[in-house]
C-alpha cells in the first residue's frame, strides 16, 4: 500500500466526524430556532389575548323610571317666625338696663329694656311750664273778653274794641292747645323710653347692652336693639318651578324634613301661594305653616319640603351618577344588547338631588350604564353584566 493510500485511509474518519458534527450544529441551530419562533408565537398569542381581555369594559347598567310622575317634588328651604319683627327705639339716649336675653319668651307689652333721655325730660319740663304760662295768658283774656262784652252791652265800648279782646282770647287758647299738644308728644316720647315686645314669642337677638348709645329710629345710626319671633306656627317658602305651579293647591298637606334628623318628618300646609310666576326665575313663591307646638323646630333652620305634586309624565328619572357631561351638552350612556354604546344627548329637568328628571333622549326601556368614565365614546364595546334594579 503506497503512503498516499494510507494518507487518505487516516484522514477519511476525520472527514466524516467533521461531516457528523457540522450537521449536528445545524441540526441543534434549527431546533433552537424552531424553538424560538415557537415561543414568540405562544407569547404573542398570550399577549393578544391579554390586550383582548383588558380591552373589554366592564359596566354596570340600570334601567330608567318611567315616568317623571311617580316622585314628588321636594324644595329646599328655611323656617322663618311666622310673624318676625326688629325692634327699633323709638326715643335717642344711653341704655340703663335689659330685662330679657336671647331665647326668653316674651309676652306683648312686656317690658325689654329701658333708655334715659335727659334732652327728652328738660324738654318735657321747659313744655310743661310754656303750657302753664299759656294757660294764665288764656285765663287772663277770657276774663278781660267777659268783662269787655259786659261793657259792649252798655255801649261803653265800641264793637271794635270788643272783637280785638274776643281775637286776643282766642289766640290764647289757640297758644294752650299749641302748648298742651306739644307736652302729650313730649311724654308719648318718654313713654318710648320703655322697650317692649311688639307680640307674644320668643327673643331671637339682642344686639346692646347697659351703657350703649341708643339712636331712634332704623335708618342712618339707628340700631336693632332685639329680633322677636313668633316661633308657632312657623313659616316656610319655597319656589315651585313654572311646570309644577298648575298642581299647587292652597291647603295641600306638606312633608317637612331635617338633614340632621334623619327619618323624621314634620307635617304642614300650604297656607298661600304668590298667584304669580316670577318671570327671572319662572317660579311660583309658595308659603307652608308649620305647626311647632313643643319648639323642636327651629327659626333660620334650612328643611327640604316635599310637595304633594307630580313630575312630567313623559319624563323618566334616573340617578344623577349616570350623567355624562360634554361640551355639546349632557349625554347618558346607553348599551345594547350586544354590549355597543351610544352616547344619547339628553334634556334634564328637575333634579331631586340623587336623581333627575330626563324629558328627553332616553326611556324606561334602555339600559344605562351606571359610573361610565370620561373615556367612553360611540361604538365602545363592554361587557354587560345582568342589569341592576333601576335606582
Amino acid at each position: 500500500m503506497s503512503d498516499s493510500d494510507m494518507s487518505d485511509a487516516a484522514t477519511h474518519p476525520i472527514v466524516k466526524r467533521a461531516k457528523f458534527a457540522a450537521l449536528a450544529l445545524v441540526a441543534i441551530l434549527l431546533i433552537g430556532a424552531v424553538a424560538v419562533l415557537v415561543n414568540r408565537s405562544f407569547h404573542a398569542r398570550a399577549l393578544e389575548n391579554a390586550t383582548t381581555v383588558h380591552a373589554i369594559q366592564y359596566v354596570t347598567t340600570t334601567e330608567p323610571k318611567s315616568g317623571g310622575g311617580g316622585s314628588p317634588v321636594t324644595l329646599p328651604g328655611t323656617l322663618q317666625g311666622v310673624i318676625e319683627s326688629t325692634v327699633y327705639a323709638r326715643s335717642s339716649g344711653y341704655l340703663t338696663r335689659w330685662t330679657k336675653d336671647i331665647g326668653a319668651s316674651v309676652k306683648k307689652g312686656e317690658l325689654l329694656a329701658e333708655i334715659t333721655a335727659p334732652e327728652v325730660d328738660q324738654q318735657l319740663y321747659q313744655a310743661e311750664a310754656t303750657l302753664a304760662q299759656t294757660a294764665s295768658s288764656e285765663a287772663l283774656a277770657k276774663s278781660t273778653a267777659d268783662r269787655w262784652q259786659s261793657l259792649r252791652a252798655k255801649d261803653a265800648v265800641t264793637q271794635q274794641d270788643l272783637d280785638e279782646r274776643l281775637s286776643a282770647y282766642k289766640q290764647a287758647q289757640a297758644d294752650k292747645a299749641a302748648a298742651a299738644a306739644n307736652v302729650s308728644r313730649l311724654r308719648s316720647l318718654q313713654g318710648f323710653n320703655k322697650v317692649t315686645a311688639p307680640f307674644d314669642g320668643v327673643l331671637t337677638r339682642r344686639n346692646v347692652d347697659v351703657g350703649d348709645l341708643i339712636n331712634a329710629g332704623n335708618g342712618g345710626a339707628g340700631q336693632a336693639l332685639f329680633s322677636v319671633a313668633q316661633t308657632d306656627p312657623l313659616r316656610l317658602y319655597v319656589y315651585v318651578p313654572q311646570v309644577y305651579a298648575s298642581q299647587v293647591k292652597v291647603g295641600d298637606a306638606v312633608s317637612v324634613a331635617l338633614a340632621e334628623r334623619a327619618g323624621q318628618k314634620y307635617q304642614g300646609s300650604i297656607a298661600r301661594t304668590a298667584r304669580a310666576i316670577d318671570p327671572t326665575t319662572r317660579t311660583l313663591q309658595v308659603e307652608i305653616r308649620v305647626p311647632n307646638p313643643d319648639g323642636a323646630l327651629l327659626s333660620g333652620a334650612y328643611v327640604q319640603a316635599t310637595l304633594p305634586i307630580k313630575g312630567d309624565q313623559a319624563a323618566t328619572v334616573v340617578p344623577t351618577n349616570v350623567l355624562l357631561f360634554r361640551p355639546d351638552g349632557p349625554k347618558i350612556a346607553v348599551v345594547d344588547g350586544n354590549g355597543h354604546v351610544r352616547l344619547a344627548s339628553i334634556k334634564l329637568g328637575t333634579d331631586f338631588g340623587t336623581a333627575v328628571e330626563v324629558l328627553s333622549g332616553v326611556d324606561a326601556s334602555n339600559r344605562i350604564i351606571v359610573n361610565p368614565a370620561d373615556s367612553l365614546a360611540d361604538g365602545d364595546v363592554v361587557s354587560l353584566p345582568a342589569a341592576s334594579p333601576g335606582n
